[in-house]
């Protein structure tokens, strides 16, 4: 955290720090009392082997390895595909060493040194290193580092270096898992100090922003959606508006516990076309009937909303307002932002050709915070023939506590972005779903709930299957990146022109008919299903006990393995690609006879 001060300045760059121990960049040496010799400026030594500059072996936005790019100032690595960009030309730097970012002193760091695996570590103040350790040889950009867990001293460098974030902590186990004691005791000492350092941290700069900060950052304040550029506002003519069937001399006609059915479908109420006229209760966007709240400034999260009076379950807090611009807009303003180190981001897909941006104008909606566990969610409704954004209670929530939504983030940029919100289900990173409860239980087929099945030692210690779950072959796969689910598949197969960037989830997860989250499962191929479509689609096979769909016939005598496929009572491996892509009008014109032959010059 920056405090106003006296500067001091490289002598070989225009680089400047104020001169304390919170600024400078680690591996600076100072010269005077304003000035110094800049981390840049480090000149690796020729045959030393923790000189030389490594990448890591895996995208830094969704962990896989593959064909990556690498920066040549730190060892992030990327996925093209998941910075969405064309492959650079020469060197290439990754945004924060472009921004100058560089490590300082009571910074957590992963650190490779020797032999040995990426080993967190903190940066140490020279008066807490050991003299036998500071008269060693270092150059310019060297720093000491302590590793946890051994509590030995190195001197190393940023391109050796990268740091550890928030969501570390929450993969202990994980990264833990097969390792000896000495590594998992280090693990667990670096989440310690790293939570320890970002309470001091959060402290400091809740002090210094109420100190300075007694407003919110500026906004102009709308009441309703603005267009921008081509984009336009539908409104529906009168006939079009359904009208529902609730009636003037109701209790509560259109209410929340009455039985509208444009309530039930998300559609408001317009006042021309309802039947209970002034009574309607179902215009809370069009007459604006917010839940009264306020801005505050949270612990860590900047500014929030909050209550002001108890919010029961159900209730409409504020619709989501703002700019409605298009998809080019948006790409322009998040280059924009990304160019000018601008982090906070106010946009909320609207439909697939609109966004909402209530960055620059808005609401108090735009001040919700996200959380893994949240007390609010967003919810599309159609007003007047256009669809709007509303935020609804989830549950009952006292006087004075934060309204909160899940953002259901895209990761954008070179990285993840720490999730704050401090859920005991945080997944560590917006854009990445929460962790399910210890507790999850397992729907099997009927209505009947079990725990879920206790792994075998088998399927606990492989992560990751080696053959496509589609046609059962191995090759070029694309792994699932839903946490626990361990399919991999072919491009080919899921008839993707291209590896799927950020966190892709395998067909397996989504209801083959409407595509919402699914509830059961076929287990011999991606075929799933909702609870509402699962009826009569996935039957118990009689020698497994496995859920299999209809195309497996799991109760005939001859069930079908994985990756096979029956044509008439021919059965053939579908892993045979030229099978899959033949026109289906072409396949019904064979008898069973030219079928085989067909089969027979593909393999």
């Amino acid at each position: 955290m920056c405090v106003v001060g006296r500067l001091a300045r490289c002598v070989r760059c225009p680089v400047a720090y104020h001169a304390n121990d919170n600024c400078m960049a680690a591996g600076s040496l100072v010269l005077a009392n304003n000035s110094f010799l800049c981390p840049n400026h480090f000149t690796p030594r020729k045959g030393c082997k923790n000189h030389e500059h490594i990448n890591v072996s895996w995208c830094f936005v969704c962990s896989e390895g593959g064909s990556l790019l690498c920066c040549e100032a730190c060892p992030a690595a990327f996925h093209r595909e998941c910075l969405n960009m064309e492959m650079p030309q020469g060197s290439w730097f990754c945004n924060d060493c472009k921004a100058g970012k560089k490590p300082h002193i009571k910074d957590i760091l992963w650190v490779k040194w020797g032999r040995y695996r990426w080993w967190p570590a903190e940066v140490c103040l020279a008066k807490d290193v050991p003299n036998n350790i500071l008269r060693m040889k270092h150059e310019v950009g060297e720093f000491p580092v302590q590793f946890f867990g051994s509590k030995d001293f190195v001197w190393t460098y940023q391109a050796r270096v990268f740091p550890y974030m928030e969501g570390d902590t929450h993969n202990i186990e994980k990264m833990g898992k097969g390792a000896d004691a000495v590594y998992k005791k280090a693990l667990t000492e670096a989440a310690e100090r790293f939570r320890e350092l970002q309470a001091e941290k959060e402290m400091k700069q809740l002090q210094e922003d109420r100190k300075n900060d007694k407003k919110p950052p500026p906004y102009r304040h709308i009441r309703v959606n603005r267009p921008i550029g081509k984009v336009q506002i539908i409104t529906a003519d009168l006939s079009e508006i359904p009208r529902c069937n609730c009636k003037a001399s109701d209790e509560n006609p259109c209410g929340i516990d009455s039985e509208c059915i444009n309530r039930m479908l998300m559609y408001e109420c317009h006042p021309q076309v309802c039947a209970a006229g002034e009574r309607c209760q179902n215009q809370a966007f069009t007459k604006r009937q917010y839940t009264p709240v306020e801005i505050f400034r949270t612990l860590s999260r900047g500014w929030g909303l909050r209550g002001v009076s108890d919010i029961k379950k159900g209730a409409f807090v504020s619709e989501y307002v703002g700019e409605v611009i298009d998809e080019e807009e948006c790409r322009a303003r998040i280059r924009h932002a990304q160019e000018n180190d601008i982090c906070n981001f106010y946009m909320l897909t609207l439909d697939k050709d609109r966004i909402i941006d209530a960055g620059p104008k808005g609401n108090q909606a735009r001040f919700m915070n996200h959380s893994c566990q949240p007390n609010c969610e967003t919810q599309k409704w159609t007003v007047n023939g256009d669809t709007r954004v509303g935020l609804f209670a989830l549950q009952d929530i006292p006087k004075g506590v934060e309204l909160t939504f899940n953002y259901n983030l895209e990761c954008l940029g070179n990285g993840k972005t720490a999730c704050k919100c401090g859920a005991s289900n945080c997944s560590g990173f917006l854009g990445v779903r929460p962790k399910p409860p210890a507790e999850k239980m397992k729907l099997k087929e009927g209505k009947r709930k079990v725990p879920m099945k206790k792994k075998t030692k088998q399927e606990v210690t492989k992560e990751r299957e080696d053959e496509c779950f589609s046609c059962g072959d191995g090759g070029q796969i694309v792994s699932c990146k839903k946490p626990g689910c361990p399919k991999v598949y072919h491009a080919d197969c899921l008839n993707l022109a291209k590896r799927p960037a950020g966190r892709w989830e395998c067909p397996w997860h989504q209801c083959d008919i409407c595509g919402k989250e699914a509830a059961s499962f076929c287990e011999m191929c991606p075929s799933s299903y909702c609870k509402e479509h699962r009826e009569g689609m996935l039957f118990i096979s009689k020698l497994d006990g496995k859920l299999s769909c209809s195309e497996h016939d799991p109760c005939g005598p001859d069930p079908l393995e994985p990756g096979e496929i029956r044509f008439d009572s021919l059965t053939v491996r579908s892993d045979i690609r030229n099978i899959i892509f033949f026109p289906f009008q072409s396949l019904i014109k064979l008898n069973k006879t030219q079928l085989y032959n067909h089969v027979s010059s593909c393999i």
